[in-house]
């Protein structure tokens, strides 16, 4: 019985070959059916990285205004009154929960 298989193991063989590559290609990480939900992925990194450009762009503009040769007075009083604590008798202060 064996014999009458042996000529056709290699086929057999190559056969499941191709077909887990094929399956592999259609439902793996990389492959085509995961293809939107990579794009979904890649939408959202894309707004995640303009928001933290923006971010990055307003701590630039701050820094920029505190150091010695630019120095911004309202900028310094506003920082320096956020770490000490006070308010100005004339400002707004709303009180929110850490």
């Amino acid at each position: 019985m064996l014999a009458l298989l042996r000529p056709y193991l290699p086929t057999a063989l190559l056969v499941l070959l191709i077909i887990y590559f094929a399956l592999s290609a259609l439902t793996g990480d990389r492959g085509l059916l995961s293809a939107d939900q990579r794009d979904e992925t890649l939408i959202a990194k894309t707004r995640e990285l303009a928001q933290l450009e923006r971010q990055r762009q307003d701590l630039e503009t701050r820094a920029r205004l505190l150091r010695d040769t630019s120095l911004s007075a309202e900028l310094l009083e506003e920082r320096a009154r956020s770490l000490l604590g006070f308010a100005d008798p004339r400002d707004y202060v709303i009180r929110m929960k850490p």
